[in-house]
Formats: C-alpha cells, sequence, structure tokens
C-alpha cells in the first residue's frame, strides 16, 4: 500500500516536473504594433488566440502601439524584440543611425503595398494629382504619406517644393478636411477613409488617390525584428512567422472570426467599422496583385532597392539606405506555409 502510494506520489511530482519544463522552454516574446488594437491588428491576435503562438512554444505579448516611427526606436532599443512597421519608417531610421546596436530588419512583408492615400471632397473639384497644385495640404508631420509626398509628386510630375501643408494632430485630420480647413489629407486608406465616413461624409462624396495607382510602388508595413532576437534565438523567430502566416490564411479566409478576436481583446471597438476596416486593409495593402506575384511575405529585390533610393532622396537621411541592412528572407517559412492566398 505504501509502495503505490510512493509510485503515484513520484509520478505525480515527475509530471509536475516535466509540465514546468515545458513552460520554462517558452519563449517570451514582446511584440509592439504600429497602432491602436484595430481591424488589421486581427493578423496578430488571432495567432495568439488558437494557440499558433503557443505550438511553436513562443509566449507572445502584443501592445498597441503609437506610430511606426515609434514601434523601430522601441525594437532597436530592445524595448520590444519584434513589432510592425512601415518599411519608409524603417529605412528612414537605419540610414539615420547607422550604428545603432540594435539594428531592427524586416523579416516579412504584410502590406505588399503601401496604404497612403490623399483624401479630398468631390466638391472641392480635386480629381488628379495636377489639381493639387496651389491647395492646402493637411496632416500629421510624422504621417507616412505626407513624408512620402516627395515620391508621389514626382512619379506625376508635380513640384513637391511648392506643396502647402498644415500640420496638425492626427485626431484632427479629417475633421479639418471635412470643414473645409484644408483641401486635401494624406493617410491610410482605411484609416481616414472610415474616419471621413464616422463625420458624416459617404464615399461617394470622397475622391481618393491610393499611392499605388499613381505610380508610386513603395512597400507598407512589415513584421521587424530586434537585432539580438536574430542572432540568439532564430528559432523563435521563425516559429513566430509560422504561427503569422498560419494566421494569415485564417484572417483571409473568414475576417467576421478575426473580428470576434479582436473584439475579445477590446471590447469597446465598433465590429461592423473594424470589419469593414479589415476587408480594405486585405484589399488595398495585402492581398494584392503585387503580392500575389511576389509571393506572400516576401519582397521584389528591384522594386525594394528602388524604394531604398526614393527614402533616401524624399526623407533627406544621413546617409543612403542600403536595402541588405532593413531585409532578410533568411527567416521565412517554406514556400507552401506562406501560401495563404490558395488558388
Amino acid at each position: 500500500m505504501y509502495a503505490k502510494k510512493l509510485f503515484k506520489y513520484t509520478a505525480a511530482v515527475l509530471l509536475s516536473a516535466a509540465c514546468a519544463s515545458a513552460f520554462a522552454q517558452e519563449t517570451k516574446i514582446k511584440f509592439q504594433l504600429d497602432w491602436r488594437f484595430e481591424g488589421p491588428s486581427a493578423l496578430f491576435l488571432v495567432a495568439k488566440s488558437k494557440g499558433y503562438f503557443a505550438q511553436e512554444k513562443l509566449d507572445v505579448i502584443i501592445d498597441a502601439g503609437s506610430g511606426s516611427g515609434n514601434a523601430v526606436n522601441r525594437v532597436a532599443s530592445g524595448t520590444y524584440d519584434m513589432g510592425f512597421a512601415d518599411m519608409a519608417a524603417l529605412m528612414e531610421f537605419t540610414a539615420n543611425n547607422p550604428s545603432s546596436p540594435g539594428k531592427p530588419m524586416a523579416v516579412m512583408m504584410v502590406y505588399n503595398d503601401t496604404p497612403a492615400a490623399i483624401f479630398s471632397l468631390k466638391k472641392t473639384g480635386i480629381k488628379t494629382p495636377a489639381d493639387l497644385v496651389g491647395k492646402k495640404l493637411g496632416s500629421p508631420v510624422f504621417d507616412a504619406g505626407r513624408r512620402g509626398y516627395p515620391i508621389f509628386a514626382k512619379a506625376n510630375g508635380l513640384d513637391a517644393s511648392k506643396a502647402n501643408w498644415i500640420s496638425m494632430d492626427p485626431p484632427l485630420r479629417e475633421t479639418m478636411l471635412a470643414r473645409g480647413d484644408v483641401d486635401a489629407i494624406t493617410g491610410f486608406y482605411f484609416t481616414s477613409l472610415l474616419n471621413l465616413n464616422a463625420r458624416g461624409i459617404k464615399d461617394q462624396d470622397i475622391n481618393v488617390m491610393m499611392f499605388p495607382d499613381y505610380g508610386v510602388k513603395l512597400y507598407g508595413n512589415a513584421i521587424i525584428a530586434n537585432e539580438s532576437l536574430m542572432k540568439t534565438n532564430p528559432e523563435a523567430l521563425k516559429g513566430f512567422l509560422r504561427a503569422f502566416a498560419k494566421a494569415t490564411k485564417d484572417v483571409l479566409a473568414n475576417p467576421e472570426a478575426a473580428i470576434k478576436v479582436l473584439k475579445e481583446r477590446d471590447g469597446l471597438i465598433d465590429e461592423k467599422l473594424e470589419l469593414r476596416r479589415l476587408k480594405l486593409a486585405i484589399s488595398s495593402a495585402i492581398a494584392t496583385p503585387h503580392a500575389k506575384a511576389e509571393g506572400y511575405g516576401q519582397v521584389f529585390l528591384p522594386r525594394l532597392t528602388l524604394m531604398a533610393s526614393q527614402v533616401s532622396d524624399a526623407y533627406g537621411t544621413k546617409t543612403r539606405v542600403n536595402p541588405d541592412k532593413i531585409w532578410t528572407a533568411a527567416y521565412l517559412p517554406s514556400k507552401e506555409a506562406l501560401n495563404v492566398f490558395g488558388k
């Protein structure tokens, strides 16, 4: 009887130790989003909610962000291991801080086409890039569309130096356009469009010039990683990207279910609104013809090299952007795993 109790006790201790050991083997990764918990962030939340990160032995902490520039800085400093940020912001940081110890790099492309766009109300008569001449353009100083405007201008034969910019905080951007304080604004397609709708302006009363439709071949947001994680735990990084690719496939197949996961994280979101935002992000930046041609998660080197040159000029970086310093495909999943679009 004593031996039987001893056996059960020993088995329980061993099981407990095994579970503790398995838990201890989980790698903790702090992940910084580029913005608030909105539709597109469901891509990351689904990977966590469905246990895809856990299957890779990862304990991923996902935090809301306050802009791509801040996301890059926090990953570079080591405050976060990984993040989600605009490629142009990453390029600018790397070229301006060539000796940065963190040296974050993009490891997976998500927004194959930049969502940057120029918005105006149809009643202003702005229909083409040429119509922007002499008009008041509004945007926060750090907005990706505003920073990239010289590239848009050059592609459409405009003199970027003559643009009349009015600066404001992000919450005021669409309000100032709606009340006529500015003639046009720059912003992400799936952000500014919905913000204008929320201010009572219908889609049919808005003119949108998407950067990719007007000769601008910039990449958008990518997953970035800190140099330390890349060097010390490459398997954890590979596991993260495998889990994310798996979640992306789920989100593309069922955006409605993805928004339910987002609602679990932030109970205050408007599900209908965020579902539309997610679908707009998918159609304009994720599942685009460019993404399908180049392959999800990947980049086309000549296009990346062109962007590096354009950002160097438009942003006036201290050194020229070197594509080899900001992108690596070394941690990407297999082509089969990256086949998120299906046939």
